[in-house]
């Protein structure tokens, strides 16, 4: 995930919160660990070292993130798509930008790709790669499934009043503190910001200002040239943060039908 995170509680019992909070960073540290592709021990850096026919149990985590990802591709018509890892290496520059490449070059690289196919095991929580070629990245759902896990984990511990943000392009709100309308969060351009309340939603946004233009479509294999900042406000973290990427893409009548389809997902452009 490679971000910065940040829990605000808001409790009257500072030295409980505290606790609870340190405890937090630990099961993120653990998420991170087998989540990023970064990590050469995680579950999704071995998964993509598997040759076809090979298979590999993964931790009940990654096995989540990654059927939800999976889901959330065929809810996007492949818009959103984790798999892209390989084609992304090969075609950014160091900045994380994506270069001018010959087209030639990356129909190639984008068809050696869709060589890859994983088939995931509900019963047994177990990966199989049915060829090889592909590569996954769960850089465009992982902050917001962690900020989901980590939401779940602070009501477990009795601290339902919080705002969790994640490198200040994902944020969940939980319940509001008391004699609030919710969580007062900003987005928009450099111009200014709008101000939006937050009550048990997340929030996500996606962009070009900072990273330049480093979102490839997955239908097309060619940088986005639609929309150059998208936001998405759904019911989960992870919902948010993969469909604010999927807009960057999507053309506006595509966010509206998709939107019109689900009555708990806004998006602002």
């Amino acid at each position: 995930m490679a971000t910065t995170f940040e829990i605000f509680l808001a409790t009257e019992d500072k030295s409980y919160a505290l606790s609870i909070a340190q405890q937090a960073w630990t099961l993120l540290d653990t998420l991170e660990d087998k989540l990023s592709r970064f990590r050469p021990h995680s579950d999704i850096s071995i998964l993509n070292m598997l040759e076809p026919g090979e298979s590999l149990r993964l931790s009940i985590e990654a096995f989540d993130c990654l059927k939800l990802a999976f889901e959330i591709s065929t809810q996007t018509k492949g818009a959103f798509d984790v798999s892209l890892a390989t084609v992304m290496d090969e075609i950014r520059n160091e900045q994380g930008e994506v270069k001018l490449v010959d087209s030639d070059l990356l129909d190639a690289a984008f068809e050696e790709k869709r060589k890859g196919l994983y088939l995931l095991s509900i019963e047994d929580l177990t990966v199989y790669c049915q060829e090889a070629g592909s590569g996954i990245d769960l850089g465009g759902i992982g902050k917001g499934f962690a900020l989901d896990r980590l939401a779940e984990y602070l009501e477990e511990w009795e601290l339902p009043r919080a705002l969790l943000n994640s490198g200040g392009s994902t944020v969940l709100a939980l319940d509001a503190p008391k004699g609030a309308e919710g969580w007062k969060v900003g987005f928009g351009d450099e111009t200014g910001r709008d101000p939006l309340w937050l009550t048990r939603e997340a929030m996500s946004g996606s962009g070009k200002a900072v990273k330049g233009a480093h979102v490839l479509d997955p239908r097309t294999a060619r940088p986005s040239e639609t929309e150059s900042r998208t936001w998405a406000r759904a019911p989960s973290a992870a919902l948010a943060d993969a469909l604010s990427t999927a807009f960057m893409v999507f053309s506006r009548e595509e966010i509206d039908d998709y939107c019109r389809e689900h009555p708990g997902v806004i998006a602002y452009r």
